[in-house]
């Protein structure tokens, strides 16, 4: 049958093959991909770590796409597409994968990816799911009788390289930000664990009117020529050691309320919104409702520390900017007195000091958890103002980066979802396009 674009109706299984056979012996050790190794946004894979083959599974190759069958994964668009594997290696994976792989010549492997990412077969895919409730599945059988109209191979690519070159761009935009947040956490434990700059000058390696790798000259005077000892061990001259709680306000708990996806309110800032990135993707946090009084009481501004006390208790976040947010009750609000401690306790809330202070200290009886008095009662060393300063303003013009990146990965990603759907249906056509530049992937 023929579309009003001209293009054919199949069903996915006339052209991609699901779960196609892939010889891998039991025993052997091949690259693992777990259900947590796949993130929703995310093209790519985030880890892939060899296991023992054990038998049965997803089994997969370059080219495949994962599309995860259960819920809530299912719903959540967790879906990749193998790319990076040692020419001829076979992975394997987790029994909740469905692995889709396009029939040559008819389909682009790149293409099938986009197709499993789109609305109109996620759709299909959860309308088809069966099982107990919590536990719902779509079949691998429902998935191959999924029809679409099929594009020819040359606006398959053509539609492949231009969702796939929003998506490279926004892999950039994350590796970026993880080369700059390795650097701000490098200048942090350069600074205030290893003191390099003080032991530079006790050793004589940095002289007045020279510059160190990472050390201009200016920072010279900031810095003492003298370790003292301290309760936290030897410490630079003049530098104290202080509480979290005495640099910040009184702390508060979080605001009670269920989340909501809809735009009802302001956005509220979960610890799922913090505990997995070090920064804060603001376009995927929810909403919640809320009353005028309670907005003015738990409205975040930029600057605020906030730490989780149950599930994930310690992980935390510096808020960056203003937005209209308001942070929930399993997160905790420390106030820096000074805005100068912010970027400082941003970097601290990162170090081994801070984590082995919270794995001594969680407490509970089921799991771990914190409190206010608790976290305000960490001990931490407290730099003279003009060293916190010269750091926060070099972390600044990272931190600044970073959330620009975020930003136009945002609005990357935005447009990249607009797009599929018109792509995939005929609705938006694109030239046809035999040879695409930037396909490193050797797949044609």
């Amino acid at each position: 049958m023929i579309d009003a674009t001209g293009w054919p109706t199949v069903t996915l299984a006339d052209v991609i093959e699901v779960n196609p056979p892939r010889t891998l012996r039991r025993g052997s050790q091949a690259p693992f991909v777990a259900m947590s190794d796949v993130l929703a946004d995310h093209r790519a894979i985030s880890a892939l770590q060899s296991e023992d083959y054990k038998g049965g599974g997803a089994r997969f190759r370059n080219g495949d796409t994962l599309l995860a069958r259960i819920t809530p994964s299912l719903e959540n668009g967790k879906t990749a597409w193998v790319a990076g594997l040692p020419e001829g290696v076979v992975g394997h994976g987790s029994t909740e994968f469905i692995v889709l792989s396009g029939k040559e010549p008819a389909t682009d492997p790149l293409f099938v990816y986009y197709l499993a990412r789109s609305p109109f077969f996620r759709n299909y895919a959860i309308g088809h799911m069966t099982g107990t409730s919590g536990r719902q599945r779509v079949p691998s059988d429902a998935v191959g009788m999924y029809e679409f109209p099929l594009p020819p191979l040359d606006e398959q690519r053509a539609i492949a390289h231009v969702l796939g070159t929003l998506d490279d761009k926004i892999e950039l935009n994350r590796r970026m930000n993880e080369t700059l947040e390795g650097m701000a956490r490098a200048l942090f434990r350069s600074w205030f664990v290893d003191f390099e700059p003080v032991r530079a000058k006790i050793e004589g390696r940095w002289r007045p009117g020279e510059s160190l790798p990472g050390l201009p000259t200016h920072l010279h005077p900031l810095f003492p020529d003298r370790l003292v000892p301290s309760e936290l061990g030897d410490i630079p001259e003049g530098w104290e050691v202080g509480t979290l709680g005495e640099l910040s306000a009184k702390p508060q708990y979080g605001y009670t309320q269920s989340a909501k996806a809809e735009p009802i309110g302001p956005k509220f800032l979960r610890i799922t919104d913090v505990n997995k990135k070090p920064w804060v993707e603001w376009d995927a946090v929810p909403h919640c409702e809320i009353t005028k009084d309670d907005f003015a009481k738990y409205r975040l501004h930029d600057g605020d520390v906030l730490i989780a006390r149950m599930a994930d208790p310690g992980h935390g976040c510096v808020v960056e900017g203003e937005h209209e947010a308001v942070f929930a009750s399993y997160l905790i609000r420390f106030r820096p007195l000074q805005a100068r401690y912010a970027r400082f306790l941003q970097y601290w809330l990162r170090s081994d000091a801070y984590w082995d202070v919270v794995r001594g200290r969680g407490t509970g009886t089921t799991r771990a958890s914190l409190n206010a008095k608790v976290l305000g009662q960490f001990p931490l060393l407290v730099a003279p103002d003009p060293i916190l300063d010269a750091f926060g303003n070099q972390v600044d013009l990272i931190r600044d980066r970073v959330v620009a990146n975020v930003e136009d990965s945002r609005n990357l990603s935005a447009l990249r979802d607009a797009l599929l759907p018109r792509l995939v249906s005929g609705e938006k056509r694109l030239p046809a396009a035999k040879v695409l530049p930037g396909r490193e992937d050797g797949l044609q």
